[in-house]
Parts: C-alpha cells; structure tokens; sequence
C-alpha cells in the first residue's frame, strides 16, 4: 500500500520501498472508486527508458590543441569585427536598438516609486540599493 509523504521517507538500499506503485488511496471506502478509474481507460505504456535514445549519434568531440575541422572559415567568424560573416549569421542584433531602449527606459520610468521604495527599507542589501540608484540615475 501506498504511503503518504507524510509517512516519512523509505529506507536505504534493500529496506527501500517504492511508494508510487498504486494510483489512489484504499482507505474509507475509495477502493472501489480507484478500482473504477484505472478500469476507466487502459492505462500508458512508455517505452523502457534504458532502450530509448533521443540523442543523435556524434563523432568524437574536437578536443582543444585538435587541428581545425573548418580551415576555410576564418576565426572570427560570428563577431562583429574581422573577416567572415558577423553577428547577424548568428541571429544576434549588431547594435542595441533605440526602440528597446526608449521602451526600457519608460518602464523604469513607471516602476520607479516601487524601486525607490525597496531601496528605502532598512532590510534591503546594499547591492539592490546600488542598482536602482544605477537604474535611476540612467533615466
């Protein structure tokens, strides 16, 4: 029978019992509404887990002093600087644009009696208080 989380954790090694086997409570008279609800519908098979593998079959990771396996790319491909596509091939904005700030700053601008009222209490940690002194003081 199951036991309830209050009922205190199973023992070590071979004196542990599983404790999650049986769907529902037995006590008072709920036998026969669980026996109703696992008759209800077929419960689910899952595949056994030790079978079944979601990761892709990889060849041997690049290890750090290994030659390269890309030699046509030049290394600074990716950043916004030196030859080779930039930030874009990467998905990444090249600059921070001015619409995000201007919308950032009008939302500190609205929180800003609520952060000034954190900061004023006396259990706030001076690193919070430094950070809405930082956030206020850039608007």
């Amino acid at each position: 029978m199951a036991r309830g989380p209050l009922a205190g954790a199973s023992g070590p090694g071979k004196f542990s019992k599983r404790t999650d086997m049986s769907m529902g409570s037995t006590a008072y008279g709920e036998g026969v509404e669980t026996a109703a609800i696992k008759g209800g519908a077929p419960l689910a098979k899952t595949p056994d887990a030790a079978r079944v593998s979601t990761a892709r079959p990889q060849g041997r990771p690049t290890r750090l002093f290994d030659e390269t396996e890309r030699p046509n790319e030049p290394i600074t491909s990716g950043i916004a600087m030196g030859e080779g596509p930039g930030p874009e091939a990467l998905g990444m904005r090249t600059q921070p644009q001015e619409e995000d700030d201007v919308r950032f700053r009008a939302a500190i601008r609205d929180y800003m009696p609520v952060l000034a009222y954190i900061a004023s209490k006396p259990d706030t940690s001076p690193e919070t208080r430094r950070v809405i002194r930082q956030l206020r003081d850039n608007l």
